[in-house]
């Protein structure tokens, strides 16, 4: 009798979790809208008629907010909480969405890559703690994988959708690639009524802490390594969405929307990679999956650097997008797990890193402009051999 309703007592918090984790798996894919800057910014720059370096301004704009929104949304969880917080950045996100609907302008881009970017920061550092309020610890990277699974749903997405746009949504609504904004941001209202409605208990942060205290933390030398590791993920998967096609392009003189398919390549095995992760790092230590998952990133990019081949510029492509797939989840999840009383600190200092996003692009336009293309998979290639030296500092 007493199992009996035990068990029965178990159901409702089983379903319970569930029903909390479909709206939070629905916020991960509008996580995902961020990456559609790669394949926006080949268009702009494409009908603005931009240079290599101007173009290279918007992914770098979109993650510059990354740098100074994520330690401010750390501390503002504490204040208000996480799913607050996550509501926010929904609200700011839409926002953003729905400014290119009013045209395709200079400034107009840089308003909506800039919201964009915003509201991504504020949504990055605020959702995955979020989740911790409803996993533990030892399914914390597994889970995280599974949500960067869902996201890159909606990265490689935004690969097919544009390239439709191009090809015949301006006959039906104006709107060319476009399209693509709104489709996003009707997904991104329906993903902020879905959390709104989903009643998550938190616990209640113990103090309200600082920049200052926030920015100490990076004392520490294994936050220091999560940090810098975290930027070069960012700075190599920014990097290859959007310098992929041009890699394609300028090797085998192919059209946008043909070589814009590399783009769709490391997406699709990016994919792949985190809905592998999600079951593979439940049976396999971090290290070793880590250290595997970069060594796929290095065949890839020896591939980009040497290969004229079509074939084998999609492996390159597909091995960097496969391996860089988990490259966040583990270090996100081993910062956590390093700092379990400052987690919403530690969220806001890892979040910070995503200005790798700024970094590596305008480091990559600058290389591309003096050597070509070779020059830019240079950049990433540095970022690939840190993570191979942050492999041995990964605990067991």
């Amino acid at each position: 009798m007493n199992s009996s309703n035990s068990r029965a007592a178990a159901m409702p918090a089983a379903k319970s979790t569930l029903a909390q984790m479909i709206p939070v798996m629905l916020c991960f894919f509008a996580m995902g809208f961020v990456d559609l800057v790669g394949t926006a910014t080949n268009y702009v720059q494409k009908d603005l008629g931009l240079s290599e370096a101007s173009a290279s301004i918007f992914p770098s704009l979109v993650f510059f907010w990354f740098l100074i929104f994520s330690v401010p949304t750390g501390m503002l969880m504490n204040k208000i909480g996480r799913k607050k917080t996550v509501l926010l950045s929904l609200a700011v996100t839409f926002l953003s969405l729905l400014i290119p609907l009013f045209g395709e302008s200079y400034i107009i881009m840089l308003l909506a890559f800039s919201f964009l970017g915003i509201g991504n920061a504020i949504m990055q550092t605020s959702l995955n703690p979020l989740v911790s309020n409803l996993i533990s610890s030892d399914k914390l990277a597994s889970t995280l994988t599974f949500g960067q699974f869902v996201k890159a749903i909606a990265s490689f997405s935004a690969t097919i959708i544009a390239p439709w746009g191009a090809a015949t949504a301006m006959m039906t609504f104006g709107l060319n690639w476009r399209i693509l904004f709104l489709i996003y941001a009707v997904i991104c209202l329906l993903s902020l009524a879905a959390l709104g409605a989903t009643p998550i208990h938190e616990e209640k942060a113990d103090k309200v802490s600082g920049v200052g205290e926030c920015i100490r933390l990076l004392g520490r030398p294994f936050i220091l390594l999560c940090f810098i590791g975290i930027m070069c993920h960012v700075g190599i998967d920014v990097g290859t969405n959007t310098y992929a096609p041009k890699v394609i392009s300028e090797r085998l003189a192919l059209d946008l929307n043909e070589a814009i398919f590399g783009t769709t390549v490391y997406f699709i095995c990016r994919t792949a990679g985190c809905f592998i992760g999600s079951i593979v790092l439940r049976m396999m230590p971090a290290r070793q999956f880590f250290g595997i998952s970069v060594l796929m990133m290095a065949s890839g990019m020896a591939l980009l650097m040497t290969s004229h081949d079509l074939t084998l510029l999609f492996t390159g492509i597909g091995l960097i997008g496969f391996g860089n797939s988990n490259i966040f989840s583990v270090v996100f999840s081993q910062a956590l797990i390093a700092a379990p009383d400052e987690r919403n600190e530690v969220s806001g200092l890892m979040i910070m890193g995503l200005f790798g996003g700024t970094v590596f692009p305008l480091a990559m336009g600058a290389a591309a402009g003096s050597i070509g293309q070779l020059g830019s998979i240079l950049v990433m290639s540095a970022g690939v051999l840190y993570l191979l030296f942050y492999t041995l500092k990964i605990k067991k």
